[in-house]
């Protein structure tokens, strides 16, 4: 049962969300759980590490199983999602710092992208509507 009023928002602006708000809202997500688990690796707090990666791991997984493999593109999707889990799981083995920056910023990224093409397409259908 869902009672704090954040937790009741977080399910409806799910429920109300276009396919392409969920997926910025699972890049943001898993950015925030990475960028938590730097916050770990510099306090050695190695709980809050692999918590946080496990988290990210999650959702880059969800990315995986929900791409659309009709279109060409979703094969390189694929690739670099599974690219960022092993980033993320050699940054959880290493306690690095690195390997986890950098699948943060391949998330950055693959996020603006997607963004970027959300908003290029909402426009083209105001104007073809």
């Amino acid at each position: 049962m869902i009672t704090s009023p954040y937790d009741k928002y977080r399910q409806s602006s799910v429920q109300t969300s276009s396919p392409a708000q969920l997926l910025l809202m699972m890049f943001d997500g898993a950015i925030r759980f990475g960028k938590a688990a730097l916050e770990g690796i510099e306090s050695a707090d190695f709980n809050k590490v692999s918590t946080n990666l496990g988290k990210a791991q999650t959702i880059v997984n969800e990315l995986i199983t929900t791409l659309d493999n009709s279109y060409e593109v979703s094969k390189g999707l694929a690739s670099m999602y599974e690219y960022i889990n092993y980033l993320f799981i050699e940054s959880n083995i290493k306690k690095s710092k690195e390997q986890a920056e950098e699948a943060i910023g391949y998330l950055l990224e693959l996020r603006q992208t997607f963004a970027q093409a959300s908003k290029m397409t909402a426009e083209q259908d105001l104007q073809h509507g």
